[in-house]
């Protein structure tokens, strides 16, 4: 507590020390057409953009801040009652330089113009739209003040580039109704217009902001001359249809593996303006099957692996419904109120069938329905509603061509709140969040699933002089009920283990039918305006907090300290474009008081004025007391250890660019040794095709990895055992984009994982000082360990003179194989309207453990009889 209160005061004297850089606010007035728009062909000849002036005097931003770009750039705006126009004027000395690229939407290749508008001039939000020289399209919602930039935001819009003598021009067609704005008779919006020189890797900004702005949006310029037009009247309904067959490998006797299925099905999405700053999007009976498959994985811990949403309805707007309880990239960064994963998720509840029976599982629960309401009202509310239900779901067991069904997931609805309100031009927020998730349980099997969940929090934030400084504070709980056995479960879980017989501050109950737990976070730093930005924070999780059936959390009963401080250069100087270095410090306790944690690291990251990028990091993770290692067991000591990264990547910009990096880890007494590495090469041998593959490898060794907790002679036995791990994977992208609207995407992944357990071991003192004198190995020499090859387990006899007084646990070596793959053709024959042809390929062995071979094992990959799903979707657009 003291180094807190030194660091804190040390950060607050810096404050008064440090001033905040104030910028002239530029405005740009435009005019509404009076005769007929502009014809969007990116040429820029018609006759009605003589009626406004062109807009100049743009300034670097990178690398040579405040400075003269290379090259002059103006541009153009006018507006009528149904579109906003924009007109750019790039000029370029050298012509023939211009790089157009083409890639799919939101690719940012090549040479490109921006514009951010900030309609709903809140000084936090606005709408982006980018276009290259090419004529691709990108668009980004941009939140948080310039902190988020949402990339799955796509508007229905209309641009077009043309290259000349003198350089190249755009036009640029934006609905009103993609934007969201006050009914207010007279407009004033937040403007921001950027260039991108690609070869020089340059951007220059009409409203200059400095690199050490702490912030983007609030920093805007102004656009001004937009009267008296209307609230848009958006209804966009997309029915989409779609025909599936798979193909697989026939199992004799089973009647739902026949080797093939045919199907079809029907949806619609829609979106509504329902002002001109509330929006809402529905969806019936969704299909995300052009969806890229999430990558393989082995995980032998406790903990669930956290994949990020890919499904286009949960991803745009997203930002708004977040509430990510602590920042950064650890171990507590990924816990959420709301993890939209959890939203058509796999089953709950999987059936055992005897011998002779088979059963039929769903794929995933089945959305019925879901829709979201959004937007920012003119009084500063930000708003996010979603609601969603699940179906019922279903396993068939066959049994003799005797069918029954059994319910393996019950109706489910998810329902969440957002809401924030702005004070003090933004630089004050207060808001709060609801969720609940209500499950309709009605059978005996399906009773260890919580019934009702729910969740809330308040978020506060002040930011002060210029933005410099923050202040943010968070507090939420949750509440889940249901069943004793659910309730029971959740306290036994990977997430808080109450069943821990040293834990005084907890204790198990089995009678209990609900559970109320809370948590937080408090930080307070400076983000801008300066070399200098540190920052501090503590968070907590009480140990009864459960968030994980529309959130996400690994682990409850925690309290983590940190600070932070990093220093960067932006100039460049020597040879550097760019420098930053960071140091971090964390300290953890559980709610008992007791220290479970400590360490630090220092990373620093460069780049150099030939465009290559390299960062590296050192760590050091001090000796801490776990109350998981044991999984429901006592709490354990854990050595500390050192670990470092590294990574180093090329000029991305050119034809063939490369990278590699490595992290690597050594416990303290050689507890474990955790070696990875992985690399990339990038190639474009033409403007239209981009190829990337990323191998990677990891080689990890632990001395204590978790095995089994076996019951004998009324006591626990917690086995451990030594591990080598050897992990390979490869995944290889192929991207053609024939035109903006037309592409071919490939994505595959081979990956390998091989596990190796020896020197089987049971936990004896997990308490004890010397690290060799919390465990006993077994002797396979003495008769204490043997192995059954026949039943694939280890038999374990503590007394080798007493054969019956024994216990066994199975074998867990493993080897996983495993090869995903996706081409997809993607054809946006008009905007909104969109036409995929996919197929959709896995192979997925998991053969007796064999000592890693890569090519024996690829050779055995190829053998694999794959699972081949073919798909059509096709979707059109009612703009009404």
């Amino acid at each position: 507590m003291q180094k807190i209160i030194i660091i804190s005061f040390f950060l607050l004297c810096l404050q008064f020390m440090t001033f905040a850089k104030n910028q002239e606010k530029k405005t740009y007035t435009t005019k509404k057409i009076e005769t007929n728009p502009p014809l969007i062909d990116g040429k820029i000849d018609d006759k009605c953009w003589e009626n406004v002036d062109w807009g100049d005097d743009f300034i670097q931003r990178e690398p040579y801040e405040g400075k003269a770009p290379s090259q002059e750039t103006k541009f153009k705006i006018l507006y009528d009652d149904k579109y906003m126009y924009i007109a750019f004027r790039c000029y370029d000395t050298e012509p023939d330089s211009i790089v157009r690229r083409i890639s799919r939407r939101d690719g940012f290749e090549g040479d490109f113009v921006e514009v951010n508008i900030d309609s709903y001039n809140d000084k936090r939000t606005a709408f982006s739209f980018t276009l290259t020289a090419a004529s691709v399209k990108g668009d980004e919602m941009v939140t948080n003040n310039g902190n988020n930039w949402d990339q799955s935001w796509d508007p229905i819009w209309y641009g077009k580039s043309a290259v000349d003598n003198e350089g190249w021009t755009a036009e640029m067609k934006i609905p009103l109704s993609q934007l969201r704005y006050s009914d207010n008779e007279t407009q004033i919006w937040g403007l921001q217009l950027t260039r991108r020189l690609f070869r020089k890797d340059e951007r220059s900004n009409w409203q200059f902001i400095p690199r050490d702005a702490p912030g983007w949006v609030h920093l805007f310029g102004e656009l001004q001359g937009i009267t008296n037009i209307k609230s848009q009247k958006q209804i966009e309904l997309l029915p989409y249809v779609v025909g599936k067959a798979e193909r697989y490998k026939k199992e004799k006797g089973n009647p739902f593996a026949t080797g093939k299925d045919m199907g079809s099905s029907a949806g619609l999405d829609g979106k509504i303006g329902i002002t001109s700053n509330l929006t809402l999007d529905f969806t019936f009976n969704p299909d995300f099957g052009q969806v890229e498959a999430d990558p393989s994985e082995v995980n032998l811990s406790a903990y669930e692996t956290f994949f990020r949403e890919k499904r286009p309805f949960f991803i745009e707007g997203k930002d708004i419904m977040n509430f990510q309880l602590t920042g950064g990239d650890g171990d507590f960064s990924g816990d959420n109120l709301f993890y939209s994963r959890r939203i058509g998720r796999r089953q709950h509840y999987y059936p055992d069938v005897n011998d002779g029976e088979y059963i039929d599982n769903p794929e995933n629960t089945k959305i019925i329905a879901a829709g979201k309401l959004t937007g920012k009202t003119k009084n500063g509310y930000s708003i996010g509603v979603m609601e969603s239900i699940t179906s019922n779901e279903f396993a068939v067991i066959d049994s003799s061509d005797t069918r029954r069904k059994i319910k393996v997931e019950p109706l489910t609805n998810y329902c969440l709140g957002r809401v924030q309100k702005d004070f003090n031009e933004g630089n004050t927020l207060l808001g709060g969040i609801f969720t609940a998730t209500n499950r309709n349980i009605s059978s005996d099997e399906l009773k260890f699933i919580h019934k009702d969940a729910y969740s809330g929090g308040i978020d506060f934030s002040h930011h002060w002089k210029d933005r410099t400084y923050y202040f943010n504070f968070k507090t939420l709980f949750s509440h889940v009920a249901g069943d004793k056995e659910a309730i029971l479960n959740t306290q036994e879980s990977s997430a808080r283990y109450f069943q821990r017989p040293d834990a005084s501050h907890v204790s198990l109950d089995s009678n209990r039918t609900s559970l109320s737990g809370h948590g937080g976070n408090i930080s307070i730093g400076k983000s801008g305006n300066g070399h200098f930005s540190y920052g501090i924070f503590v968070t907590w999780r009480s140990p009864e907090l459960e968030l994980n059936d529309i959130g996400y959390l690994r682990r409850s009963d925690q309290i983590l300290e940190a600070a932070w401080i990093g220093y960067r250069i932006w100039e460049p100087f020597s040879i550097f474009r760019s420098f930053r270095v960071n140091s971090n410090q964390w300290r953890g306790w559980d709610f008992s008081g007791k220290n479970t944690f400590d360490g630090g690291n220092i990373n620093f990251h460069v780049q150099f004025k030939n465009y290559w990028y390299f960062s590296s990091g050192t760590n050091r993770q001090g000796r801490s007391i776990s109350n998981y290692s044991l999984r429901g067991g006592p709490s354990m000591k854990n050595l500390g250890g050192w670990s470092n990264w590294f990574n180093i990547n090329s000029d991305s910009r050119k034809k063939i660019s490369l990278s590699f990096g490595g992290w690597n880890q050594v416990g303290d007494k050689s507890s474990e040794k955790n070696h990875n590495f992985w690399g990339g090469i990038t190639a474009r041998p033409a403007d239209a095709i981009r190829i990337s593959l990323y191998p990677s490898y990891s080689y990890n060794k632990s001395e204590l990895q978790y095995v089994e907790t076996v019951d004998f002679n009324s006591e626990k036995r917690y086995i451990f055992a030594a591990l080598e791990q050897k992990t390979l994977s490869m995944s290889l992208r192929v991207n053609y984009s024939i035109t903006p609207d037309l592409s071919v995407q490939f994505w595959g992944q081979p990956f390998i994982s091989t596990g190796k357990y020896f020197n089987y071991k049971k936990i004896t003192n997990p308490d004890a000082d010397e690290f060799s004198d919390r465990y006993y190995i077994f002797s396979k020499d003495n008769g204490e360990i043997i192995f059954d090859s026949n039943e694939s387990i280890w038999n374990v006899f503590e007394d080798p003179s007493n054969q019956a007084n024994s216990y066994s646990f199975d074998n867990p070596e493993y080897k996983f194989i495993q090869f995903r793959s996706n081409f997809v053709v993607r054809w946006e024959y008009i905007p909104g309207s969109t036409l995929y042809i996919v197929w959709s390929q896995g192979r997925t062995d998991c053969p007796d453990y064999q000592k890693f071979a890569l090519t024996n094992d690829m050779n055995n990959l190829i053998d694999i009889r794959p699972h081949n799903i073919f798909l059509i979707k096709f979707s059109y657009l009612f703009n009404l």
